[in-house]
């Protein structure tokens, strides 16, 4: 695998054979249930261009002030309870803790970004807050997520 450096985006990285291969057992198709503003795209962007390849993950831990953090993949740990909710542009992942899941189970999600710069602990590497703003599933998403089977897991990831 080639890694560009920090600051020089993600656009001649190249991805293992591995990572384009579906897991045995695994839906084709799933619910699409992130996404992501125009402004927290360019933000994103941004932050990828600074300081490389980044994920989402939100705790859900009560000194979680309920915006994700935006960690360097390199230094992020999900956990095997860890649940992927979805992708958002350059191969950057949304991670939430399993309890978290409960509660967002049946919620497509909009990430954003917060109008007051800082105060979470997602400013680990810009001055800037990722958001999550939530509505209910549609009955049709609610049925093709049902069908889809179980989200992945760290527990796959670590597997």
């Amino acid at each position: 695998m080639s890694y560009t450096r920090p600051g020089a985006g993600l656009r001649h990285r190249r991805l293992p054979d591995a990572r384009l291969r579906r897991p045995r057992g695994t839906a084709a198709h799933r619910t699409h249930r992130v996404d992501i503003t125009d402004r927290a795209r360019a933000a994103l962007r941004h932050v990828i261009d600074q300081h490389g390849a980044v994920l989402l993950h939100q705790s859900g831990g009560h000194h979680d002030s309920g915006s994700p953090r935006c960690l360097p993949i390199r230094e992020s740990r999900i956990g095997g309870e860890d649940v992927l909710l979805g992708s958002l542009p350059w191969h950057t992942e949304l991670w939430i803790s399993g309890e978290q899941y409960e509660h967002l189970k049946h919620a497509h999600l909009t990430v954003d970004v917060a109008d007051e710069p800082g105060g979470g602990p997602s400013d680990a590497l810009e001055d800037m807050r990722f958001v999550i703003r939530s509505r209910l599933l549609t009955d049709e998403e609610a049925a093709a997520q049902a069908a889809g089977g179980p989200p992945r897991t760290g527990a796959d990831r670590l597997a």
